[in-house]
Parts: C-alpha cells; structure tokens; sequence
C-alpha cells in the first residue's frame, strides 16, 4: 500500500482548470486532502477491488487518488466535457503509462443524478461549498446521490456543515462514521475575489449508507 505523503506527492502533478467556471465552482482539491482521502478509504477496506465513483470529478484530483490504491475500477462523472479531457489528460501525467490511466474512466453526466449505476460503490466526492448564488445547498444534491449509488462515501464541505451532513444521513439510512478537518487554500482566480490567495477551513465525512 503506497504511503499517504508518496500519493500526495504523485498528485502535484495534477493540472489546475486553465479557465475554470465560477458557476461550477471548480476549484483544485488540494493533493495532500485527496491523497488522505483515499488513504483511509483504502485502510477501512472502501477501495480495494471496489468500484469507486468521483462525483463531479473536475481535475480528476480523487478519482486519480483511489487509482493508485488499486480499487476494482474508478469512474469520473463530471457535466463540464473540458474537465474530463483535463481528468484524461491529468491522468495520464500521473500514471504515465497508458494501461494504467486507461483503467480509469470518465463519464459526462450530471453528479446530481448520476448515470452510474453501482450500488455497492465508494463514493468520493469534493461538490460546490455553495459560495455562488444559486449554488446554496449544491452539496446535498451531491449527497443524495452518494446516498443512492453508493454503499460508502467520502465528501468535503464547508466548515460547520457538520450539523447539516449528520443530519442528512441520518434521514436517508446513513451514518457519518469519520469526521475531520482539513486545510483548503484558494488562490486568486475569480474577479469577485479579493486576496490573492485565502485558506478555507474544511470538514471530510465518511457516511456507510444502509442498503436494502
């Protein structure tokens, strides 16, 4: 099992959107939360000859981290078809030979309603913290979805969504097992923002979703 510090480090090579979509608020997830994410994914058994799902997949930032542990197959959803090229393309710079990053697969849909169909899925997931107007509450959408396809996920949210995630779980027949806060620099890259760079506080889940 390669090292948590070893995938992070695999992972700076991961390409940042060149044009990225404030209404789709893609931001890079930062490597070294990526690489802890599939990290405990992998040692609370959720990857290893699994399917794992990256809803919203962007950059390709963690489903490129579940690959390196050796899960059953890793998909990407994403609606922006760019993303999936930069994911593609991403991949491949990670990887560098072909078989591996072609293990990975990248599907257009909507994370909100996912084409995936893999009920006993690891779910991993980095959606919109709703900064945008409009974008109020995109997280649940994200959540739903986890709760329909998959049997575990791993999401990250806004500071203080602790409430609201336990909350929804417990509503949809799940149960928020790991909790923990993690460190998410922004650099400036929209005109609405003001610094050049800020360091938002974030909080990971880890939901086991019952099924029927």
């Amino acid at each position: 099992m390669p090292s948590r510090r070893a995938v992070a480090r695999r992972l700076e090579s991961v390409a940042d959107f060149a044009e990225p979509s404030p209404a789709l608020e893609q931001y890079l997830t930062p490597p070294e939360i990526a690489a802890h994410v599939a990290h405990l994914a992998d040692l609370q058994g959720d990857l290893r000859s699994r399917t794992v799902v990256d809803l919203g997949t962007g950059t390709g930032m963690l489903a490129i981290a579940a690959a390196c542990f050796d899960p059953g197959r890793v998909v990407g959803v994403d609606v922006d078809p760019d993303a999936l090229a930069l994911a593609r393309d991403n991949a491949a710079a990670v990887f560098g030979d072909p078989p591996a990053a072609d293990a990975l697969q990248w599907v257009r849909g909507d994370a909100a309603r996912s084409p995936i169909c893999a009920p006993d899925a690891t779910v991993l997931s980095n959606p919109p913290f709703g900064a945008q107007r409009g974008n109020r509450h995109a997280d649940r959408a994200f959540l739903e979805t986890a709760s329909e396809v998959g049997a575990v996920s791993y999401t990250i949210h806004n500071e203080g969504s602790r409430e609201f995630v336990e909350a929804f779980a417990a509503d949809a027949g799940g149960t928020v097992t790991h909790a923990f806060r993690a460190a998410f620099p922004i650099e400036h890259r929209f005109d609405f923002h003001e610094a050049e760079s800020r360091e938002l506080a974030a909080e990971v889940f880890r939901i086991e979703w019952e099924r029927s």
